[in-house]
């Protein structure tokens, strides 16, 4: 089964895995000890974000280490980021629709 980058940020767990090895490898043991799951259920989640190539899997004597490898998140970024135009130009739209809403509220006090 291929899997791509979309499906590994699907789960909230994953993305959780995602921040924590950003910031610095870390042992598989490591990342468990942080999760209230079962170690074989984060050594799913492991196997489904380095066969997307999200982390990488490293043995260091005998621990295997995780390390994010950003740069495959970029198909996401660039399909999020089409959409941040799209929606940055909704809210403005809609902040101008409320604050017209809010002046003709104000004029109608003082007209009466």
């Amino acid at each position: 089964m291929r899997r791509d980058v979309f499906q590994a940020i699907a789960d909230p767990t994953r993305r959780d895995i995602i921040q924590l090895v950003a910031e610095e490898p870390l042992s598989i043991n490591e990342i468990a000890k942080k999760f209230e799951v079962s170690r074989p259920a984060i050594s799913k989640h492991l196997k489904i974000l380095n066969e997307c190539g999200i982390i990488g899997i490293h043995q260091q004597g005998r621990e295997r280490y995780c390390s994010m490898l950003p740069q495959n998140l970029l198909p996401a970024f660039l399909w999020i980021e089409q959409y941040k135009n799209l929606w940055e130009n909704r809210i403005d739209n809609f902040e101008d629709y409320l604050k017209k809403l809010q002046t003709n509220t104000n004029n109608n006090e003082r007209n009466n």
